[in-house]
């Protein structure tokens, strides 16, 4: 078919017609499907139900060191535990420190604590004026949910397939030093999927930021989660990268291993220079005497080491891999040359991302929700949830069954369509 624009009013109006009489079929059949967000499947989850096996009552509890892991202490975490992830992170485990179960609650902790009390006896982010931040966009709702809620001005950043702007990053850092921190995703970024590149990666670690105090917020959430065995992203470490550029204490790195086991009740980290850990020690103490390490010492043993996990996470891929391609398929069978959307084909990471005609996201996704599949909602993916294109939409494949995925796949191309074809035919009017 051809492109919608290259059509006729009397083609057009016609398109329109069948795609209408298409869409009612939908609402008739009483949908009720949901890909508003990446969780995983429940087939992913049962490949981590070993873990409720891998401590019994009768299991040794202690640690190599001798640390009884039923008992107080062990701020940091325990050292099996910062191997295992320091293998996953690529990072040495004395730069580690384990937390409870969500990187996210860290996050938030970790801007909460420089608001407080501010980073390297730099002044309290609550005293100042103003605190400003930088969003790649499109990007992680969550992420933008955090610096919203302390009163942040979010500053969007554009993103490309190999990163962020960083020309405008670091024309921004070094001559505004009310710009505290940045978000990244840089490995199959949410939702794009994209991976930086060497260069991009280097760049972040050579800033010259104007504020003392200006971190990265280095967001490693999908470090080991491919789709493909012989297409893998790689990226380069960015705490080495920081040291060899002099500016080791730039970066926070954080992961874990919530879409690796158990979302509610995986094993989050932090990896950090040891100037940044001293710093975050002085307040940690005052919060906690240590995190779950009955937890830590349970991954460990389920997983045994990296390798474990590597294997692991192929079985994840070989479940949501198909999940993918389908996705991939119906929109390439179903749109390819309308010339209405284009859509990123990642290779691994949680989300696959679609930009729709300018102005068309929120009337393509409230559609999709009219006939019975909920979406992430239009604009979640910049900061205060305002896209100025309306045209961006974050597509999670990885929970429905892959029938329901389908069925969702092909009701949403025929609301690209149909919204899209009504844009145009306006338009011609």
């Amino acid at each position: 078919m051809k492109p919608y624009k290259e059509m006729s009013k009397e083609e057009l109006a016609s398109e329109i017609e069948l795609l209408r009489k298409q869409y009612k079929k939908y609402q008739g059949m009483e949908l009720n499907l949901n890909m508003a967000r990446g969780k995983p499947c429940q087939e992913q989850l049962d490949l981590s139900m070993g873990l409720m096996d891998a401590l019994t009552s009768d299991a040794d509890l202690t640690c190599e060191d001798g640390t009884d892991c039923r008992n107080y202490g062990v701020l940091t975490g325990i050292h099996e535990a910062k191997v295992l992830i320091g293998d996953m992170m690529e990072n040495n485990p004395d730069d580690i420190i384990i937390y409870g179960n969500s990187s996210l609650n860290v996050m938030y902790d970790t801007i909460s604590r420089a608001y407080s009390h501010g980073i390297m006896g730099n002044t309290p982010w609550c005293k100042l004026d103003k605190v400003k931040w930088l969003c790649p966009v499109p990007g992680y709702d969550r992420h933008f949910g955090i610096t919203e809620y302390f009163g942040f001005e979010m500053i969007p950043v554009p993103m490309s397939p190999t990163g962020p702007d960083m020309d405008m990053i670091e024309n921004l850092v070094a001559n505004d030093d009310s710009i505290k921190g940045i978000w990244c995703v840089p490995k199959y970024s949410n939702p794009q999927g994209y991976s930086y590149s060497d260069d991009t990666v280097r760049r972040f670690a050579r800033l010259k930021p104007a504020a003392k105090d200006f971190r990265i917020f280095w967001d490693n959430a999908y470090g080991i989660h491919h789709l493909y065995d012989d297409k893998q992203d790689y990226l380069i470490e960015i705490l080495a990268e920081c040291k060899r550029a002099g500016n080791p204490d730039l970066v926070y790195k954080f992961a874990s291993t919530s879409k690796i086991t158990f979302p509610g009740s995986g094993i989050a980290a932090m990896a950090t220079s040891p100037n940044n850990m001293k710093d975050i020690l002085e307040t940690m103490k005052h919060q906690t005497i240590g995190h779950d390490k009955v937890n830590q010492l349970r991954h460990v043993r389920f997983f045994r080491d990296i390798h474990g996990m590597v294997e692991h996470m192929r079985k994840q891929a070989d479940i949501i891999r198909p999940k993918f391609e389908a996705v991939e398929q119906i929109l390439d069978e179903e749109l390819s040359g309308l010339e209405i959307g284009t859509w990123t084909m990642p290779r691994g990471g949680y989300f696959i991302s679609f930009d729709a005609l300018d102005g068309c996201a929120k009337e393509i996704v409230g559609k999709c929700k009219k006939a019975g599949v909920q979406m992430t909602g239009a604009g979640a993916t910049w900061p205060y949830g305002k896209d100025p294109h309306d045209s961006n939409i974050r597509i999670a494949p990885t929970y429905p069954p892959i029938d329901d995925l389908k069925t969702a796949a092909k009701l949403f191309t025929l609301c690209v369509k149909l919204v899209s074809a009504n844009k145009i035919y306006s338009e011609m009017q």
